[in-house]
C-alpha cells in the first residue's frame, strides 16, 4: 500500500518554531510531527510513502533517510515548484500513486489522532466507492465543512454544508483519506482543493464514502492547538497504561500525564503536570511548577520559574522565579530573565527577554 503526506509550505502558523525547523520535524510527544504519522502508515502496512511539499525538503531528507531503513519503507519527496492546494499533489505523485491498482491513504500532516488505517482500509474495500473520508465528530459544527449522508445508507455521503446555520449533522472531515487510484484522474496539475473540488464530484456521482474516527482528533498546526492537541495525545498514552509516561508514585508528578526523556533532569520539589512534555537534556531546576506545557530539548527552566500554557523552544532559558504564561512560545535558543513575567509572548529565535511581556505580542 501507498501513502502520501501533505505537508505543504512553510508552517507560518506554528512560528517561531518552524522559523528553526519544518513543521514536520517539529516535536510532539517528543517525537517529530511526521514520525507519528510515518510509524502508523508502516504498521499499517504502506510501503511507499510520498511527502508533498514546496519547501527546503533537504532538512527533512536526512531524517526521513533514517526512518527508510528502521520501518523498511521507501519514501519520496514531491516537490512542488508553485503552491498546489491539497489536491494538485496527488496528480503531481501519480507516478508512485497509479504504479498498481491498490488504494492509498492521504493525510494533512497537522493532523493527530490514533490512526485507524487498517479499519479505514477495510472499510473503505468493503463499499466499493472510490474514496472514503475520515470522519471525526465536534461539538460546534457551525464552525466547519458538514458531512451530509445519505438516508440509509452506511457513510455514503450526500453533501457538504459549509459553516451550516441549522443543525445538518456533526461530522467534519478529519484531514485523513484513502483513495482508489482512479481518483487521481479526476484532478488536473494546477493549484485545486481535495475538498471543495474533488470531493464534491465524487460524492455528486455517489463514490464517496465516510468513516467514523473513534478517540481524539486534533489539527495541530498552531500552538494553542498544540498544547490541546498533546493533552489530548498524553490522555491517550495515560488510557492504554503507557509505560513511556512519568509513573503518578513519582514524587513531581501532580495529576498526571507527564511524558520525560529519559535523558532530561528534574530538581528536587517540582510540582509538573498535568499535561507537561520534558525534551531529551532538559534540565529543571528546584522548585519548579510546569503544568500544559512543552518544553524542548536542551532546555533550562531555573529554580521556582513557574510555566502553564507555553511552549518552551530548543536550547532556551527560562530564568528563577520567571513566570510563562497565556501561550506562551518560546523560539530556540530565548532567554528570559529571573523574575521577568510573559504572557501570550511569541519571541523569535536568540533573543533575551528581560522586562515583562504582560498582552500577547511578538517579539522579534
Amino acid at each position: 500500500m501507498k501513502g502520501l503526506i501533505l505537508v505543504g509550505g512553510y508552517g507560518t502558523r506554528l512560528r517561531p518554531l518552524t522559523l528553526t525547523l519544518p513543521k514536520p520535524l517539529v516535536e510532539f510527544g517528543n517525537k517529530p510531527m511526521i514520525l507519528h504519522q510515518v510509524e502508523a502508515l508502516a504498521a499499517a502496512g504502506v510501503t511507499d510513502i510520498v511527502l508533498a511539499v514546496n519547501y527546503r525538503p533537504e532538512v527533512m531528507v536526512a531524517t526521513l533517510k533514517k526512518y527508510e531503513e528502521l520501518y523498511n519503507i521507501s519514501i519520496t519527496f514531491s516537490v512542488e515548484t508553485e503552491p498546489l492546494g491539497t489536491a494538485g499533489p496527488l496528480r503531481l505523485a501519480a507516478d508512485v500513486l497509479q504504479k498498481d491498482d491498490s488504494p492509498f491513504f492521504v493525510l494533512n500532516s497537522d493532523v493527530i489522532c490514533e490512526y485507524p488505517f487498517e479499519q479505514l482500509a477495510e472499510f473503505h474495500r468493503s463499499h466499493g466507492g472510490e474514496a472514503t473520508i475520515v470522519a471525526t465528530k465536534v461539538e460546534e459544527p457551525s464552525k466547519y465543512g458538514v458531512i451530509v449522508h445519505k438516508p440509509n445508507t452506511i457513510g455514503q455521503i450526500d453533501r457538504f454544508v459549509e459553516k451550516p446555520v441549522e443543525f445538518v449533522g456533526n461530522r467534519i472531515n478529519a484531514g485523513i483519506y484513502i483513495l482508489n487510484p482512479s481518483v487521481v484522474d479526476r484532478i488536473e496539475l494546477r493549484p485545486t482543493s481535495i475538498e471543495q473540488e474533488t470531493f464534491p464530484a465524487l460524492s455528486k456521482d455517489g463514490l464517496l464514502y465516510s468513516f467514523d474516527l473513534e478517540g481524539y482528533w486534533m489539527d495541530v498546526g498552531q500552538p494553542k492547538d498544540f498544547l490541546s492537541g498533546t493533552c489530548l495525545y498524553l490522555s491517550s498514552l495515560a488510557k492504554k497504561n503507557s509505560a513511556i509516561l512519568a509513573p503518578t508514585s513519582e514524587e513531581f508528578v501532580h495529576g498526571g500525564n507527564v511524558l520525560i526523556d529519559p535523558s532530561a533532569k528534574i530538581g528536587k520539589n517540582c510540582r509538573i503536570g498535568p499535561n507537561v512534555t520534558i525534551g531529551p537534556n532538559a534540565v529543571i531546576g528546584d522548585g519548579v511548577r510546569l503544568q500544559r506545557c512543552v518544553v524542548l530539548q536542551g532546555s533550562t527552566v531555573k529554580d521556582h520559574a513557574w510555566i502553564k500554557s507555553s511552549i518552551i523552544g530548543w536550547n532556551s532559558t527560562v530564568g528563577r522565579w520567571a513566570r510563562v504564561e497565556g501561550v506562551t512560545v518560546l523560539g530556540e535558543d530565548v532567554t528570559v530573565a529571573d523574575e521577568v513575567y510573559v504572557n501570550g509572548g511569541s519571541v523569535l529565535p536568540h533573543k533575551t527577554i528581560t522586562s515583562n511581556i504582560e498582552h500577547p505580542a511578538i517579539i522579534m
